[in-house]
């Protein structure tokens, strides 16, 4: 693994170009508790506008003003009223793309991040968006970091080089807007990815006697 953060020239291209890309890269994040670290493993793409499944999609707003700046940085929300999700942004400013971090593998602090998630195995301490986050105690404090700053608290690291073979790619879980679109990617195999779940509509109560 290096040391170098990724270039912001690799965050500024069309996110489903970038987003397969990431796959195999370092998070890092150091607090005063200490520093953990995830090997990204899967993750999904955003495309701003021109994707009804974006925050974004609808336009600029207090909560998404980050994803409109330059790409590098962090747009992370919060979501259910209990849970925080991070994505980088991507492209030009002004494009709205984001890549939204969905699971990884804890390859350093590992006891910090256990007891973060206590009571959860190592397989599931950043298996899904919300437990990542929590692993690695991003919250909303941490939105709009610069993740290439390589003196910045929370870093993305080049990985070990992947085979093309090893990634795969499938519908975005959870979302009803361009429900179908290819842009989930993860590593083929790899126990951290999270379990697919597709949009399920809510139901209106029946009206019938």
């Amino acid at each position: 693994m290096d040391g170098t953060p990724l270039p912001r020239t690799f965050y500024d291209a069309p996110v489903e170009f970038v987003a397969p890309r990431l796959l195999g890269s370092v998070l890092v994040h150091t607090t005063v508790e200490g520093t953990v670290a995830v090997r990204l493993t899967e993750v999904e793409a955003y495309a701003g506008p021109r994707d009804p499944a974006s925050h974004a999609y609808r336009g600029q707003t207090g909560r998404n003003a980050v994803m409109f700046g330059p790409p590098g940085h962090t747009y992370v929300y919060f979501t259910y009223g209990m849970h925080h999700c991070v994505n980088l942004v991507c492209g030009p400013a002004g494009t709205a793309s984001g890549i939204l971090l969905r699971a990884g593998e804890i390859i350093a602090g590992h006891d910090l991040a256990a007891a973060r998630r206590p009571g959860a195995s190592a397989r599931d301490l950043a298996r899904g968006p919300a437990r990542l986050c929590k692993a690695l105690a991003i919250a909303r404090p941490e939105n709009g970091l610069d993740v290439c700053d390589p003196d910045g608290p929370l870093r993305v690291l080049r990985g070990d080089p992947l085979v093309p073979t090893a990634v795969r790619s499938g519908p975005r879980v959870g979302v009803n807007g361009g429900k179908d679109t290819p842009w989930r990617f993860w590593i083929d195999g790899d126990p951290t990815v999270s379990a697919y779940r597709p949009h399920v509509p809510k139901r209106r109560p029946s009206t019938r006697p």
